[in-house]
């Protein structure tokens, strides 16, 4: 192979394995659970959901000890494969990619939340569940399908945009590195998810780590569903004040904006309140917009770190 191709090949590397990963999301939407590693990840961190005499410094081990050990399989795993092969190396870090981030499953779930509020409402209300970690049993027809909105919106920024921006920084550098970027992110996310409660003060630490970690990509997401409205980002921002998340208000205030709906945690927030709460047709709407912006940012993803990898130099690095 001359100089030449050796460094376009070596350009497309990262592109490769975000290409990948939305390949697999677009195909299958998640793993099985038994075999997704986000599942092992839970129950690795379940033990520690549980009153504790010292919960803050508990809290700061396990959310600093469960990150590293993520970061530390997820770019191991991919130096191991790169060292056998280059493109097996591409291929795992795919996939690393691919159970790092959702899309898909979570944008089908709630599609099915929605449509199934004008049929069945207290199955409508126990899916959601799935979704969101609010109590559901009272809940309007109008307010379950706000909360798969509200959900939709916010798994853009945590669920996808997250783990590609540390793809995307990470990557050009080396493809484990990229791969064990994506995965710290995701298990800051997802000690957030399990412990990142008020009653929870073992959890306090992991929140204000996910706190740090999703400003951005909160803000980026927010950018993706604005699609150039700038009306939308500027009008949402007055309601941000409301929602107790510093960065989840972002692309729900948007979204709510965009659509001109009402997005509405009851007791608790409620974005773009002097419209109405969200109709089948408004969710499967704004539903809709979430799934494009989920697209563009695997585009724009891809595309940057092809870009990123270039300003770096040429070399298959692993």
């Amino acid at each position: 192979m001359n100089v030449r191709a050796s460094t376009t090949a070596g350009t497309l590397i990262p592109f490769a394995s975000i290409a990948l990963a939305l390949v697999l999301d677009s195909a299958i939407g998640e793993p099985p659970e038994r075999l997704h590693p986000v599942s092992w990840l839970g129950r690795a961190i379940a033990p520690f959901d549980r009153a504790w005499r010292r919960p803050l410094v508990v809290g700061a081990f396990v959310g600093g000890l469960v990150p590293f050990v993520s970061a530390a399989a997820g770019g191991a795993i991919v130096a191991v494969a790169g060292s056998v092969h280059p493109v097996v190396g591409v291929l795992v870090a795919g996939l690393v990619v691919f159970v790092t981030t959702s899309r898909r499953l979570l944008l089908d779930t709630a599609r099915a939340v929605v449509a199934r509020t004008a049929t069945d409402l207290p199955g409508a209300r126990t899916q959601l569940r799935a979704l969101a970690g609010r109590e559901a049993s009272t809940l309007s027809a109008g307010h379950v399908r706000s909360g798969a909105v509200e959900s939709a919106a916010e798994n853009l920024s945590d669920g996808l945009v997250a783990p590609l921006c540390a793809f995307v920084v990470l990557a050009p550098v080396s493809l484990s590195l990229g791969a064990a970027g994506a995965a710290w992110v995701k298990a800051v996310n997802t000690l957030d998810s399990m412990l990142g409660y008020e009653h929870k003060r073992v959890g306090t630490p992991s929140a204000r780590l996910d706190d740090l970690v999703m400003w951005l990509p909160a803000r980026m997401s927010a950018l993706l569903l604005a699609s150039g409205s700038v009306a939308a980002l500027s009008t949402q921002r007055a309601w941000l004040p409301r929602v107790p998340s510093p960065n989840a208000g972002w692309p729900m205030g948007t979204l709510a904006a965009v659509v001109g709906c009402r997005l509405e945690k009851p007791g608790v927030y409620a974005l773009n309140p002097d419209r109405p709460l969200p109709s089948v047709a408004v969710a499967e709407q704004a539903i809709g917009r979430v799934g494009r912006a989920s697209l563009l940012a695997f585009v724009l993803a891809a595309l940057l770190v092809t870009g990123v990898r270039s300003a770096v130099g040429a070399g298959l690095w692993f």
